[in-house]
């Protein structure tokens, strides 16, 4: 009599195997050990008797205060431009579809770097947009608040993209389409049912992009300089720190681990527990 399907190996049920090969159990604790070595270093070596004061600080305080505004700024903006691109992708059909999808997600492996050298081409002072910027409404962009929000939103609109059109191509398309059938214009369909069915998502990629924001370095400190409490955010403040004030530094990056260790834990059970 042949097996029920549930009793083959282990390997074809699912289930963990209750024992590990050394061969492959080493490296793995390796990898562990290299992965959390630095964080180890960083809380051991963080001066918590002085903490409060380094967080307290006029400088660490501007710098925290100005990440904070930019990186919900570049969100909320990602959120306005960003939505409306996810479901153009996933709930239409255009030729050359594939290739933009390809290019709003080369941020994600540009070097931060030739972002910002990109973003001073497009929007700098002599820029192929910011020339016009300059002469027709006097707008300067580089060097600016607006130029940091402007550096993160590139860099961190992408993952928000991505998280929405992947909710959306998950979603059933059956109920706006049963919305339009009722009356109700494709806006209305998508303000009142596709916004509704998908916020998770939406929720998830806006976590997802206010912490890249709130991290990013390469561009902002490329497109946008450092100059205190006009362009000076935490990774940069922490760069800057490095060199005169380790303990300022090692204050900054414990803030910004600890909001690394937040934005993980809010997105557990959407991308770490099983289905």
């Amino acid at each position: 009599m042949s097996r029920p399907a549930g009793t083959l190996e282990s390997g074809r049920t699912g289930t963990r195997p209750r024992t590990v090969p050394l061969p492959l159990l080493l490296p793995a604790l390796l990898g562990l050990a290299f992965l959390l070595l630095p964080l180890m270093a960083l809380l051991i070596r963080t001066p918590w008797s002085t903490l409060p004061d380094q967080l307290t600080s006029p400088g660490v305080w501007q710098a925290l205060r100005l990440s904070l505004v930019c990186a919900t700024a570049a969100t909320a903006l990602s959120l306005v431009i960003g939505v409306p691109l996810a479901w153009l992708l996933a709930r239409t059909d255009f030729p050359g579809r594939g290739l933009v999808r390809a290019l709003v997600t080369l941020p994600l492996v540009l070097p931060p770097v030739v972002g910002g050298v990109a973003l001073l081409l497009a929007f700098g002072r002599n820029g192929v947009v910011g020339q016009w910027l300059d002469a027709w409404f006097g707008i300067t962009l580089p060097f600016t608040t607006t130029g940091v929000v402007i550096a993160e939103t590139f860099v961190a609109m992408p993952f928000l993209v991505i998280s929405v059109e992947g909710t959306l191509r998950a979603a059933d398309p059956r109920y706006e389409e049963a919305a339009t059938t009722l009356g109700a214009s494709r806006l209305t369909a998508f303000r009142r049912v596709t916004l509704p069915l998908i916020a998770p998502g939406i929720a998830a990629g806006s976590v997802l992009a206010w912490a890249r924001a709130l991290g990013e370095f390469g561009a902002t400190i490329t497109f946008a300089g450092n100059f205190p409490d006009r362009t000076q955010t935490m990774p940069l403040a922490v760069y800057l720190a490095l060199q005169n004030d380790p303990a300022a530094a090692i204050a900054l990056s414990l803030v910004l681990l600890t909001v690394s260790i937040a934005v993980l834990a809010a997105l557990r059970d959407r991308w770490m527990t099983p289905s």
